[in-house]
């Protein structure tokens, strides 16, 4: 049961319609998943929303590795609704679905290609293990760019927030939607993201 009652535009006060009209333009939950409870603190969502919109839409990382990313983010998280949500658009960025299947039955997916072996692979490091091994640091560098390594680090611990909101706020699938992932144990996540 989410835990904050839908918030309408007619409610919000008139010197926050501004970022609500902002966060239509782009938002395919309306002011829904974690804009209702952001709302709830208008200057920190203004600053969220400045945020997510570099780190969704004007990032130095393709948009199929940026939404690999935010998966692989909502998986390790159980995050009902993120996986719900970035699903369609990573599949319209063109990762594959045999991908994205396997991701979200919690295992490591075979054929990645190689950049998103990588993506794959610091991820899942800097989030389960809070480091990146050396190698692979110069790897992604070498690879992607000091600029595109920084947005994606920053992307993955954009999302960890993310996840932890809708998660706390225990946001919903619309219309009762049947949520798309298996509720894994930290433990098991871990054992299983990590594995070769």
């Amino acid at each position: 049961m989410e835990r904050f009652r839908q918030l309408s535009y007619e409610e919000l006060a008139p010197e926050v319609r501004p970022l609500a009209d902002d966060i239509l333009k782009v938002s395919s939950a309306a002011l829904g998943g974690p804009y209702n409870a952001l709302l709830r603190s208008p200057d920190m969502a203004r600053r969220c929303f400045d945020f997510l919109d570099y780190l969704r839409f004007r990032t130095s990382v393709s948009k199929r590795l940026n939404e690999f990313a935010i998966l692989i983010q909502a998986r390790i998280a159980n995050a009902q609704y993120e996986w719900w949500a970035h699903d369609p658009i990573a599949q319209r960025a063109g990762l594959s679905t045999h991908i994205i299947e396997q991701l979200r039955e919690c295992k490591r997916p075979i054929g990645m290609q190689d950049d998103e072996a990588l993506v794959y692979d610091f991820c899942i490091q800097l989030s389960l293990n809070h480091r990146v091994p050396d190698d692979l640091w110069h790897k992604a560098v070498a690879e992607m760019g000091e600029q595109a390594v920084v947005d994606l680090t920053v992307l993955s611990g954009t999302y960890v927030m993310v996840s932890m909101l809708l998660n706390a706020t225990q946001v919903g699938i619309p219309e009762g939607g049947q949520e798309p992932l298996e509720v894994i144990s930290p433990l098991d996540i871990r054992q299983r993201l990590l594995s070769e």
